[in-house]
This record gives C-alpha cells, sequence and structure tokens, in this order.
C-alpha cells in the first residue's frame, strides 16, 4: 500500500510539472504556419498536422491538377465530395446569403480571367466580362444526395481559397483539441485559432493586427488579447491607385457581381469568430462590400467582432470597429 501511495504523489507531481511550449513551423497552402501548443511533456505533432495540409489540399486545392475541386471544376459530375468539402459548401452557402452574394467561390472564373489565380488570363472588355459573369453565382451550384455536385454550367469555376485556409486551422484545432490539448495558437499566414491561454506566461495570447499603411510588417498597429476565438484579416495592402482628378486613393478588389475589379475606399478588414472558416469568408466579403453595408450587417449580428480600416472622404485613414473588438484591444 505504501508503495501505491508513493507512486501516486510521484505521478501527482510529475503531472503537475513546469508547463513544455511545443511549436512546429514550416510552409503549407502557399504561405508559412506557426503552431504553438502548451502541454506537461515534449510532443511532436508534425505527421499529424502535414496530415492535415494533405488533405485539405487534396479536397480544395485549385492548384493541384488531380484535387477534387480541381476534377470538379473539369467537369468531373460523378466525384464523391468528402466531409470538408461539404462543410465548406454549406458554410460558403451561408455567408454568400448573408452578405447579398459578396463573398461567392465561384468568382473562381473571374479570379483566372484578371490573372489572381492559377487559370489562363484573359483581355477583358465589357462583353466579355459579361459572358464570364454567366458561369458566376453560388445559386447556380449544389450538392447532390449522392454528394456529387451539380453546376447549371460545366464552366462554372469554384475557388475555396478565400474559405479554405481558416477551414484548414480549423481542422489543426480540432487535430489538437482530440489530442487533449487545451492550451494553443495555431496560425498560419496570419489567420489563427487560440484557445486556452499561454500557460508559460500565464496570459492570454497575444495577437497583432497589420497596419494596411505600414511600411514595416513587423510593426502591428493594435494588440490584442484573444481567448477561445479565431481571427482572420483580408487587405489589399499597398495596392491601391489614385483618382487623378480627386486625390482619392482606391484599392481594387474583384467584385463578384459585376465582374470588375472594384474601387473600394477599404484598406483592411479583420473578423473574429467562433471559427477561422467564418472569420476568414466574412473578412473577404467586407473588402468587396461597400463600407456601410458590412457595417450595418455587423451592427446587427452578435456572432462576430470587426475591425475595417478606410479612407474616408478626404483620403484620410478612418476606422470602425465593433464595441467586442474594441473590448479585445491590449493598451
Amino acid at each position: 500500500m505504501k508503495k501505491v501511495f508513493v507512486l501516486g504523489i510521484l505521478m501527482v507531481l510529475f503531472s503537475c510539472g513546469e508547463p513544455v511550449k511545443n511549436i512546429n513551423q514550416g510552409s503549407a497552402l502557399g504561405t508559412t504556419y506557426n503552431i504553438t501548443y502548451i502541454s506537461n511533456e515534449d510532443l511532436d505533432f508534425q505527421t499529424e498536422i502535414d496530415s492535415v495540409f494533405a488533405s485539405i489540399n487534396q479536397s480544395m486545392s485549385t492548384y493541384l491538377p488531380d484535387s477534387d475541386i480541381s476534377k470538379i471544376n473539369q467537369g468531373d459530375s460523378t466525384l464523391v465530395v468528402d466531409a470538408m468539402f461539404v462543410d465548406v459548401f454549406e458554410l460558403s452557402r451561408k455567408v454568400y446569403d448573408s452578405t447579398n452574394g459578396y463573398f461567392d467561390p465561384t468568382v473562381g472564373t473571374l479570379v483566372n480571367a484578371w490573372g489572381f489565380g492559377p487559370g489562363e488570363e484573359m483581355k477583358l472588355d465589357s462583353s466579355r466580362v459579361d459572358s464570364l459573369l454567366e458561369y458566376v453565382g453560388f445559386d447556380k451550384v449544389s450538392i447532390t444526395e449522392a454528394y456529387t455536385v451539380r453546376k447549371k454550367s460545366p464552366f462554372i469555376y469554384f475557388d475555396f481559397n478565400a474559405i479554405a485556409k481558416g477551414y484548414a486551422i480549423d481542422r489543426l484545432a480540432m487535430m489538437l483539441n482530440q489530442k487533449g490539448i487545451n492550451d494553443y495558437l495555431v496560425e498560419v499566414g496570419g489567420e489563427l485559432v487560440a484557445k486556452g491561454v499561454n500557460r508559460i506566461s500565464e496570459k492570454k495570447w497575444v495577437i497583432g493586427v497589420d497596419d494596411p499603411e505600414g511600411e514595416d510588417r513587423s510593426i502591428p498597429k493594435i494588440l490584442l488579447e484573444l481567448k477561445d476565438k479565431a481571427m482572420a484579416s483580408s487587405g489589399n495592402y499597398r495596392k491601391f491607385r489614385i483618382d487623378a482628378t480627386t486625390g482619392k486613393k482606391y484599392v481594387h478588389t474583384i467584385n463578384p457581381k459585376t465582374g470588375y475589379t472594384k474601387n473600394s475606399n477599404v484598406l483592411g478588414a479583420t473578423v473574429i469568430a467562433s471559427t477561422c472558416a467564418e472569420a476568414d469568408a466574412y473578412a473577404t466579403a467586407f473588402m468587396a462590400m461597400d463600407l456601410d453595408d458590412s457595417i450595418k450587417l455587423l451592427v446587427k449580428q452578435q456572432e462576430m467582432e470587426a475591425y475595417i480600416i478606410y479612407l474616408d472622404e478626404n483620403g484620410e485613414t478612418a476606422e470602425f470597429m465593433t464595441i467586442g473588438f474594441a473590448s479585445l484591444i491590449l493598451e
């Protein structure tokens, strides 16, 4: 009995040891990733992390010719999509509806035509843009009961790049949850999920938001304390034109409703939500939407917080942030 008692004490002492910071870093999805997770022992989940990225790529990468999404874009109507594809498809539908079509993953045809995707760039005029718009619209696609994708036109081209990275982060977070990890920060290309606290410092995770007008990317515009939330940002950093007549600055993004790159006064949008896929999608949508419409959408909902940096009518930098977002700023 004494031996058992002593062994029990030793096990408790071991389990209550100093927290260990485990870090995995690398490149994936065309960007870099940094995954920090706190545990009571040295751990290395690199194999599991690589598996998550490989699965996401196989399902949704338009840059892999043999991925599921590429086969669907090439006209395969018999391919049975996986659960990840269904998840992203259904969330895309939700964001498409709530943003009045400004978030639209069928915009891939236009992304390629304007030279921003893996497809062939085109010389565009009004008639060509109008013809391409026939292949844009998330209301023209669906998933059947057999989990195949139905398109009203074989030329409709899916592009989940504005949501897939956020979804990949959610899957990495899910993997860590299943491993029993309660404190972690998963960051891929600036988008992230923060859970629990940094037990090394015994504080919430501190996150920086980029300054879209800053030259030094290592100096954030603001710092946030984040716990049990996801965050994603979108922006046309340093990509703008100056109106020769008014002197105003405008940034460019593709408007899925007109088919053209849109002059916008929005420089960057950061969204905090319960999932990174959702934050990713809405941050993208807010770059295409008129600022007033984005603010109206944010004011009437309670599921997410946001911070939008824009240029006012005088070309000066201005900000909008929800009350919840403001409460997270680290002074």
